[in-house]
């Protein structure tokens, strides 16, 4: 039987309880801190088998450390926050959990853009201090959306917008026409979606800054901004800027750059408390995603220890023989 260490915060905290589930099987499962600090882990590193990790960093002196470990298997779809080519060197695999979250993602995004449009958090703060003022929003069927990024949450996003009767227009560098059309919307280019959309909603992975002072600056029109995908896809001083000067009307999302140290953010300054939403990251949190994400990432760790090839093998991790 195996030694398992989970290290995600909400491992198990949905309706089924994983660790219950594992314990019943015979193995043992250890917790430690989501931050991943390695001499709080190291005790625990030394016993592990099979790692189920959060969104903290593991390194190779992470796996230096558990001289046992087989598989990481991460929580969530994310994982560059592993050295997926230390952990191949030392023939530990890697896997994650695409599409457990996918839904709830894509939920949050249409929550925040109607929160944006109906100016749903600054209503509630007016009526908490006696101030009834009507807020005259926008309803979100009459909003030209643009999603960049079409992956399964965008997808999703699109999906959800039907319903409302939006017209929608994607742009994804891996896609062609036939995949847009596929999902019964129209394909666009960057620049385009910039010019001719009334709200912007970012489903790209990180690694590359695309709301910028450039990008601000071609707008023709007042936009509403939703972010529920990575930090760094925005330039947060010259989004702060645009709000500001009007060029951007509105202002929703799930994460800024550095998240609970996001403190010092530009766009959480008083004056624009009115035209910006910002949820804790908290988009992939719910009981069916939290359940979703820890029975993918068990499965795939018991895959590995028992010889199977895991379902959800991440690009460059190392292959498992099947025995």
């Amino acid at each position: 039987m195996a030694v398992i260490l989970a290290t995600s915060r909400s491992f198990g905290d949905g309706d089924r309880d994983l660790t219950a589930e594992l314990t019943e099987q015979g193995h043992t499962v250890l917790r430690g801190s989501s931050s991943h600090d390695p001499a709080a882990l190291a005790d625990a590193l030394s016993k592990a088998d099979a790692w189920v990790a959060g969104t903290g960093p593991v390194t190779a002196r992470h796996m230096d450390a558990a001289p046992g470990l087989r598989v990481i298997a991460r929580y969530g779809v994310g994982f560059e926050s592993v050295d997926v080519q230390a952990a191949a060197e030392r023939s530990i695999a890697v896997t994650n959990t695409p599409g457990a979250n996918s839904d709830a993602v894509a939920d949050h995004a249409v929550a925040l853009m109607l929160a944006a449009l109906r100016s749903v958090t600054a209503g509630d703060r007016g009526v908490r201090v006696g101030d009834w003022s009507v807020i005259r929003g926008r309803q979100l069927g009459a909003q030209r959306v643009g999603i960049v990024g079409f992956g399964r949450i965008g997808r999703g996003v699109a999906q959800r917008l039907s319903g409302f009767g939006s017209p929608v227009i994607a742009y994804d560098p891996f896609l062609d026409d036939d995949a847009y059309a596929a999902a019964g919307v129209t394909g666009s280019t960057l620049a385009d979606i910039g010019r001719t959309s009334d709200i912007v909603s970012l489903h790209a992975p990180g690694g590359t800054t695309i709301i910028d002072a450039g990008w601000l600056g071609r707008l023709e029109h007042p936009v509403t901004l939703i972010n529920t995908a990575r930090p760094d896809l925005i330039d947060e001083h010259a989004l702060a800027a645009a709000l500001r000067d009007g060029r951007v009307r509105g202002f929703a999302a799930d994460t800024l750059r550095g998240d609970t140290a996001a403190s010092n953010s530009p766009l959480l300054a008083d004056d624009l408390a009115d035209r910006v939403t910002v949820t804790p990251h908290f988009g992939a949190q719910t009981v069916e995603a939290v359940d979703g994400m820890g029975s993918i990432a068990v499965e795939n760790a018991l895959a590995v220890l028992e010889g199977r090839r895991p379902p959800n093998p991440v690009p460059g991790s190392h292959p498992v023989s099947v025995q």
